[in-house]
């Protein structure tokens, strides 16, 4: 879901903004590295395993109504409107400061939930760095366990955080390589050589199976986490600019980087598919089963611990990383006027304190939820879910507002534009705006597959827990203060409100802002064409 690379861009810029980096020329073979490490993770692939060769269609629909989708429509907006801000600016640009709140908030909430579901993927691999098997698998299955290792980590990670980038920039640098990339061709590799080998896969190898059952409703629930697989492309976007002849390399990049993502997720998942039985899948062991059996059978048993502390290692480093990222981002917000005071204070090394110490207590609050649930995996699937329904909630308005701008603001200059005019916005942006809403809905039905306990209390709270946090920002919205804006705060106005203050400028009232930013408000693009379908289309030269 997160890789490292994509959080260490994040902190080094203190933002999650969509401002123009300091490199340039950035290679079309560059750019697909970066976006194929911004979305491949393992962690999540025994939860698509269930589906066995049936996972081939639901990564393909995922990667065409939400991957590509979320990768081209965030590159319009983000060289659109490269201010402060990133989704936050974006969806106020639409929609408005309230909502805008909501999709940045749900940001930061989703990956703070998300923080106890890959520390329990950490846990269970370092339980299985020891030879014993059998008791790696009691270890890995132990609630206090788990619990343990997700609390000591996030908290000794909030401590390095709390330090500055440069205190944990390091741990991240190969992180994702070492335990990703490296991991995901070994299982790749091994879990094909075993089919090849000769020996029978726990799957039905038929082409017939790679449609799905539509008449089992519950075939589809479990899917819907597959969004998640792909999600965060959208951060490397702010790079479009620096490609040369983006409206036609970028487009490249991306569908090579989605193709290089789906073969690894669907080969990766088939690896496993083959390897352990349908029914004896487990969100948060199977992974490990899988090395376990592979290099058994390959006679390098030896391995398998080395494997599980790579695994661990990539969890761990982005764990760190991303501690920092998305409370920076918030406190930029914060400082705009939207969170009291307290939320932005930062020491001495400019990290946002307070943020970082309420985000490590709500961590600690839904990791106890491993111990009063009835098993891990059940947490594991709660809190999975949960940040799925909260990171779609952002990418909704993400689409809704890009959709809307495109008649809103028709003359902004885009340097990258989703060509086709408002008929391409629609096919493109609406395909990611109908895969997010189908997504959204089936996250909130149980898993037929995975023993939740209670259908109805897995459902409840679920809901309680979305409801919460969807109406947190609403309540922080509607309490803000004129002295919640920090005095030194540099978050340009919305277009909108530049817009307002010309007009009473113009009235002869006071201008609020400087004369030079009269002339950017929505100018016209330097270079345009018709188009039969709406005004014109921002290109560049």
């Amino acid at each position: 879901m997160i890789s490292n690379e994509q959080a260490l861009s994040l902190n080094e810029s203190g933002e999650l903004s969509a401002r123009t980096p300091k490199t340039t020329g950035i290679s079309v073979f560059g750019l697909i590295i970066m976006n194929v490490v911004a979305v491949v993770s393992l962690r999540g692939l025994p939860a698509e395993a269930v589906y066995g060769l049936s996972s081939i269609f639901y990564y393909l629909f995922a990667a065409l109504f939400f991957l590509i989708p979320v990768s081209l429509v965030a590159a319009e907006l983000a060289t659109g409107w490269p201010e402060k801000g990133g989704v936050f600016r974006w969806v106020g640009e639409a929609f408005g400061p309230r909502l805008a709140f909501l999709a940045m908030f749900m940001l930061f909430i989703e990956i703070t939930i998300w923080f106890p579901t890959g520390l329990t993927f950490g846990a269970v691999s370092l339980a299985y760095i020891s030879s014993d098997a059998a008791f790696s698998a009691e270890l890995s299955a132990n609630k206090f366990f788990v619990l343990f290792v997700v609390l000591s980590v996030y908290w000794l990670a909030t401590l390095i955080a709390s330090r500055g980038v440069g205190a944990f920039s390091r741990i991240a640098k190969w992180g994702g390589i070492v335990g990703t990339i490296i991991p995901a061709i070994i299982l790749i590799v091994l879990g094909f050589s075993y089919l090849i080998a000769g020996n029978s896969p726990q799957i039905q190898l038929h082409w017939g199976k790679v449609i799905p059952d539509f008449s089992n409703f519950n075939n589809i629930v479990l899917a819907a986490s597959i969004f998640l697989f792909y999600a965060g492309m959208e951060m490397n976007a702010i790079h479009v600019k620096n490609v040369k002849n983006p409206l036609r390399n970028y487009p490249i990049a991306v569908m090579s980087a989605s193709l290089i993502a789906v073969v690894i997720f669907v080969l990766g998942t088939l690896a496993i598919a083959f390897v352990v039985p349908s029914r004896e899948i487990n969100l948060t062991q199977s992974l490990l089963v899988a090395y376990n059996e592979m290099f058994k059978w390959a006679g390098i048993g030896w391995a398998s611990p080395i494997i599980a502390a790579c695994l661990a290692l990539g969890v761990l480093a982005g764990i760190v990383t991303w501690v920092g990222g998305p409370s920076s981002g918030l406190l930029e917000v914060a400082r705009a006027g939207y969170l009291p005071r307290f939320f932005q204070y930062t020491n001495k090394h400019g990290m946002a304190t307070n943020i970082l110490l309420i985000q490590a207590f709500i961590v600690t609050l839904l990791s106890v939820l491993f111990v009063i649930l009835p098993s891990v995996q059940t947490a594991y699937q709660i809190l999975s879910q949960l940040t799925v329904i909260l990171y779609l909630t952002m990418y909704i308005l993400m689409f809704s507002a890009a959709i809307y701008l495109r008649y809103s603001q028709p003359n902004r200059l885009r340097p990258y534009c989703l060509p086709g005019g408002k008929i391409g916005m629609w096919i493109v942006g609406g395909a990611g705006l109908s895969g997010s809403l189908l997504a959204f809905c089936f996250s909130f039905v149980p898993p037929s597959q995975i023993p939740v306990g209670n259908p109805w209390v897995y459902v409840g709270i679920l809901v309680g827990l979305t409801v919460i946090a969807i109406s947190l920002p609403f309540i922080f919205y509607a309490l803000r203060k004129p002295n919640w804006r920090a005095s030194n705060a540099d978050f340009a106005p919305f277009t909108w409100q530049r817009e307002e203050r010309y007009e009473e400028s113009s009235r002869g009232t006071s201008s609020l802002i400087p004369a030079t930013m009269h002339s950017t408000i929505d100018a016209p693009c330097s270079h345009t064409r018709e188009s039969s379908v709406g005004k014109c289309q921002c290109v560049t030269e």
